[in-house]
């Protein structure tokens, strides 16, 4: 399954999607093996693959989510990315324990590759909830110390606007009814993809 958006820049092809999750499922594999990342050899590999992305890595087991990693702001060659991240969903999200070499075979993996964030302007909170595009925008929470973000996926489970945003206040560590003149709010549009269940 892949959901393609035009503002996340140069699309990936289908067998560039299937080369990252072959790379994702290998990093967790080694993972389980040697207990260390992956040392992936980017310039092996396709051109497009080699240039600096973000991506958030999401581990699914029987439809329920057992990981997700990710970043931002991209530091590193997204191929590179997607093995860091891929790994640290199986082993590291503070959600849930390390997975074990029973689940793997049970595991899912979606990868979604992040276009440029892009700052939302707006007068107050019902001005921004009129603004949002569900199941196309992605996005990021700040206030102050406190930050957040929600995927385009999430949409798929809380598909009104003004509960996505309650939420996302939540995950920050705000309450569900703050708002300040302060906020800042960016979204940002993903290429997602996922192995088949």
């Amino acid at each position: 399954m892949a959901k393609m958006n035009s503002e996340t820049g140069n699309e990936l092809s289908l067998q560039q999607q299937q080369e990252l999750l072959r790379v994702a499922r290998e990093s967790i594999q080694h993972g389980l093996e040697h207990r260390h990342a992956i040392n992936v050899d980017a310039d092996a590999y396709d051109e497009q693959l080699q240039h600096h992305g973000g991506s958030f890595v999401t581990l699914n087991k029987n439809g329920a989510l057992r990981g997700c990693i990710g970043t931002l702001q991209p530091y590193q060659p997204l191929l590179n990315d997607v093995a860091e991240h891929a790994r640290a969903a199986a082993f590291s999200d503070p959600r849930f324990p390390p997975l074990s070499v029973d689940e793997f075979a049970d595991i899912v993996i979606s990868v979604s590759v992040l276009g440029k964030p892009s700052a939302i302007n707006f007068s107050d909170e019902e001005d921004l909830i009129s603004q949002l595009r569900p199941l196309e925008d992605g996005l990021i929470f700040e206030e102050g110390g406190n930050r957040g973000t929600f995927l385009p996926s999430v949409w798929e489970s809380l598909p009104e606007p003004r509960q996505f945003l309650q939420q996302l206040k939540r995950k920050a560590g705000l309450p569900v009814d703050y708002w300040s003149d302060n906020l800042k709010i960016s979204r940002y549009t993903t290429q997602s993809f996922s192995e088949k269940a």
